[in-house]
């Protein structure tokens, strides 16, 4: 039994690596995937035409210090925005796709509320609309987290607190040069 479930395994396996070869000659070299950044209008793949550059790398030819770095969104508002929502555990953050996920925290005043947010830094430059927050809260009820309202001018205070900080942070940096 023991070799029969081998043999079967061998033989999966080995369907699997020649069936992995076998479209390579069936396609059209001239079709052109969407998917492939490399042949798109303009050339530019998944991590920009310049490659990755992390931190504060400079942009080639214009001498500009972290607006544009590699990490794909502005690197002011990728800190300002990671040291606003310290205070909150991170549940997802990426650099590339300039999303910050929290998970739910709640304050020791009130235990029976919690809340989430969602930062999304749209652009590479450090503008007032550069960034957008979404905010979540829930209360305890009967033992059950239950959706509430939140005030809707609490989004707005974090993405100006998010770009009050960017801008000292690229204020810092432009003194440190």
């Amino acid at each position: 039994m023991m070799i029969v479930r081998n043999v079967l395994a061998l033989f999966l396996v080995a369907t699997l690596i020649s069936g992995c070869g076998w479209l390579e000659g069936k396609v059209d070299e001239n079709e052109v995937p969407q998917h492939d950044p490399r042949k798109r209008p303009g050339g530019v793949g998944l991590l920009g035409s310049e490659g990755i550059f992390i931190g504060g790398a400079k942009k080639r030819g214009t001498g500009e210090e972290g607006e544009g770095s590699g990490i794909g969104v502005n690197s002011f508002l990728w800190r300002a925005s990671l040291d606003t929502v310290a205070f909150m555990p991170v549940a997802s953050a990426d650099p590339f796709g300039g999303v910050i996920i929290t998970d739910w925290y709640s304050p020791n005043q009130t235990p029976s509320e919690r809340f989430k947010l969602n930062v999304y830094i749209r652009d590479r430059s450090l503008r007032a609309d550069g960034v957008k927050v979404s905010a979540f809260r829930q209360v305890l009820d009967g033992g059950t987290w239950r959706d509430a309202a939140i005030p809707e001018q609490t989004a707005g205070s974090i993405e100006d607190a998010i770009l009050t900080k960017a801008r000292q942070l690229r204020n810092e940096s432009a003194a440190n040069r």
